[in-house]
């Protein structure tokens, strides 16, 4: 097959201001999925598809990860938690193959941003069908998931305003600095709730892992009640981390 060889392509597709960041990369794309998905970008290099095609894919495979989970049984969970992984390794190649064809883009960036947005909601809404039991006969537990989905969803949107808020004022986009709280009792509890992590719940690569436990317990105890309790959790911190993000941009020099 013709195209770069992995040394020639991941010079260019990840450097060290990516491999090295810290900030904005998550804890599994550090840990394992960018040695892999260098291999994923070797293959897309060979294809006709843009990096925007291939965050289209990213997005179709969250989306369809939530639709997979409201179904019933053991193995929908884990095919639900696999697509997670490969919507997370597209997520890390589509930038890749941009970098290699130098075909950057904010529609790129404004699709990858979307594609999140869509993806923790519908596994979310997923989790809600999931937990009631029945597609046909929806109960509260779905509507507990829509509210998860909306929490999840408004969370992101409340750090995407703030870069709103800044270009409408005619200032550049806020650094990592002023993220910094002014108040340092808030800061010493910003702290402590990352260190706990429990935000992370919500989020797609951990929600799928722990609803996949969850579905295992279910699996051999009979009945649905582990899925429901992990249902009822993601909308206490949703709504619970919806209420501490916007104070805490309220209170750090994000907005000045």
């Amino acid at each position: 097959m013709s195209g770069p060889s992995i040394i020639e392509l991941r010079e260019v597709a990840q450097p060290a201001s990516t491999m090295d960041r810290r900030s904005g990369e998550h804890w599994a794309g550090l840990l394992y999925m960018r040695r892999l998905s260098i291999y994923g970008t070797w293959l897309l290099v060979r294809t006709p598809l843009s990096p925007n095609q291939v965050t289209g894919l990213m997005i179709l495979c969250g989306v369809l990860s939530g639709f997979i989970l409201a179904m019933p049984g053991l193995w929908s969970a884990i095919v639900a938690a696999l697509l997670i992984q490969l919507y997370l390794l597209l997520d890390c190649s589509d930038g890749e193959l941009a970098r290699w064809t130098r075909r950057t883009s904010i529609a790129g960036v404004y699709l990858d941003r979307v594609g999140h947005y869509f993806s923790e909601a519908a596994l979310l809404i997923g989790l809600g069908f999931r937990a009631s039991g029945s597609l046909t006969q929806p109960d509260w537990y779905v509507v507990l998931g829509f509210a998860a989905a909306l929490g999840a969803i408004l969370i992101k949107a409340e750090t995407d305003l703030v870069d709103v808020a800044r270009a409408r004022s005619g200032l550049i986009a806020a650094t990592e600095s002023s993220a910094e709280l002014r108040s340092s009792r808030l800061g010493t509890l910003r702290k402590i709730a990352s260190a706990i992590g429990f935000h992370r719940l919500i989020q797609a690569i951990e929600l799928s892992l722990i609803v996949l436990a969850a579905a295992v317990l279910d699996f051999f105890m009979g009945g649905l009640t582990a899925t429901r309790v992990l249902l009822v959790a993601c909308a206490v911190v949703a709504g619970l981390q919806m209420i501490l993000h916007l104070v805490s941009i309220l209170a750090s020099r994000r907005l000045t």
